[in-house]
């Protein structure tokens, strides 16, 4: 048996759309796949949760251990993104502020769930172990270190680090040059 799913496989899980060249891996948890966009070349590994509305731009990689909850507001993931290992995103949370109970048995009615999109931008890094709560969107090219909490967005073409984060420095652009030359040399292959 193969560690990803073939294409036959990932047609059948009846995703919203797949792109092609998509590698998601046997040992992820897929939940409510008809609300999951994935755009093409894009890799998933073992033991990923992906659950709610969720939209994968191309050139992705999702890295073990990864966990995206986008509930219904939704997290967007665009093209040449970099999700390390053991990353957490929430679009979605409970209300920690004790006026209202929390955890996914308790009925609605008693709960106050806060909810918000989370845009992670082009070019976008994520050191491993970071978490990404509700209603952030991560700038084009900011890059966060390894165990960073992210609570608020982020300036784009910026390093980041720390808990909560804050901007250590600025971040290059050549990889915008590197991007153009790689999508040059692409189109010369098709």
């Amino acid at each position: 048996m193969e560690s990803f799913y073939s294409t036959d496989e990932l047609r059948k899980l009846k995703f919203a759309s797949v792109g092609n060249n998509v590698l998601i891996s046997r040992k992820s948890s897929i939940y409510n796949p008809e609300k999951i966009n994935i755009g093409s070349n894009v890799r998933i590994d073992d033991f990923c949760i992906l659950s709610g509305v969720i939209i994968i731009g191309s050139y992705v990689h999702i890295a073990a251990y990864s966990a995206l909850y986008g509930g219904e507001k939704g997290i967007t993931i665009q093209n040449f993104a970099n999700i390390s290992s053991k990353i957490t995103i929430y679009s979605i949370s409970d209300d920690y502020s004790g006026k209202s109970m929390t955890n996914p048995m308790i009925p609605d009615k008693y709960k106050n769930i806060q909810s918000e999109e989370v845009v992670i931008e082009r070019h976008v890094i994520l050191g491993s172990g970071s978490v990404v709560l509700p209603g952030v969107k991560l700038r084009e090219g900011s890059a966060f270190g390894a165990m960073t909490l992210i609570n608020r967005s982020s300036e784009p073409w910026s390093i980041n680090a720390g808990i909560p984060f804050k901007k250590i420095n600025e971040r290059s652009k050549l990889l915008l040059d590197l991007e153009r030359e790689f999508n040059k040399e692409s189109e010369n292959h098709e």
